[in-house]
């Protein structure tokens, strides 16, 4: 039993695919960041099956995929990994996040406890939140930008700079939904803005890029102002389908295990868990 380290997204798909295609929702994460990962790890049983797989998409800063408490436990015995300064933060499945982090004998803190969850037969809300929801078009970039910013925020990190380039991205392959109120309610109240179109948007929801037959909705947002009246449900419905129809077989989510409302409007959509998921942050060496 040993793991293998490659900087080469081919030679690790290469190696790995088997489990990849077996288990696509368990491994969502690493899908999604490994062509661009600066690292990556596969860990394999005596018999030659690979068991376990990595990404190191910013330095020191891993995400396990499927990663059995055992082989967890193997890699934080191997020296030096992830260069001089180890790991500084890991992200994955519960179990062999805190396998990894009780291995080391260094000090650690949770900053984050999530739920993965797949959806089963979709239920869209009823009765139906008021309005519709439009695909995002360049017009919408700020607003969307800046309710990018107020997300990451919302989930207790600290926001970057500038997020013009990650919505222009999903604006641009048409994968960013927006609610959108009808125009006389808009003018009746507050909480959204009116950009690429005749209503008032007041929710926003993207999903990624179709991966070994699967989609993640992501960045499902609302002001506070706008709260209370359906629209997540609404644009979160209108990402499924979105997703669905640019073929997604499975479509997933997480969502913050510290926010009730979140996990209980996500099981009430159809979505069911999969895992939990934990984020550490080391605090010394």
């Amino acid at each position: 039993m040993t793991w293998h380290f490659t900087e080469d997204p081919a030679v690790f798909r290469a190696a790995v695919g088997a489990l990849l295609s077996a288990e696509p929702a368990r491994n969502t994460g690493l899908l999604t960041l490994m062509d661009t990962a600066g690292r990556l790890g596969w860990w394999t049983e005596p018999d030659g099956r690979v068991t376990g797989v990595l990404v190191v998409a910013a330095p020191g800063q891993p995400t396990f995929g499927t990663v059995t408490p055992e082989a967890a436990r193997a890699l934080a015995s191997l020296p030096g990994p992830f260069g001089d300064e180890g790991v500084t933060v890991l992200r994955g499945e519960t179990a062999a996040v805190e396998a990894f982090a009780e291995a080391t004998g260094r000090p650690w803190t949770a900053t984050a406890r999530m739920r993965l969850f797949r959806l089963g037969t979709l239920t869209p809300p009823d009765p139906a939140p008021a309005g519709r929801a439009r695909v995002a078009t360049a017009a919408d970039v700020p607003l969307a930008a800046a309710w990018a910013r107020e997300f990451v925020r919302d989930i207790g990190e600290e926001p970057g700079e500038d997020y013009t380039d990650y919505v222009t991205e999903r604006i641009s392959d048409g994968r960013l939904l927006l609610w959108e109120e009808d125009e006389r309610e808009g003018d009746e109240r507050e909480g959204g803005e009116r950009e690429g179109g005749g209503g008032r948007s007041v929710s926003m929801a993207c999903f990624s890029p179709v991966a070994e037959g699967q989609s993640r909705v992501h960045f499902v947002y609302t002001p506070p102002a706008a709260r209370g009246r359906g629209y997540a449900a609404g644009v979160t419905t209108a990402a499924t389908r979105a997703a669905r129809d640019a073929g997604a077989a499975q479509v997933l989510l997480f969502t913050d295990l510290a926010n009730p409302t979140s996990n209980a409007l996500y099981q009430r959509l159809g979505y069911r868990p999969v895992t939990d998921h934990l984020t550490v942050a080391f605090t010394g060496r």
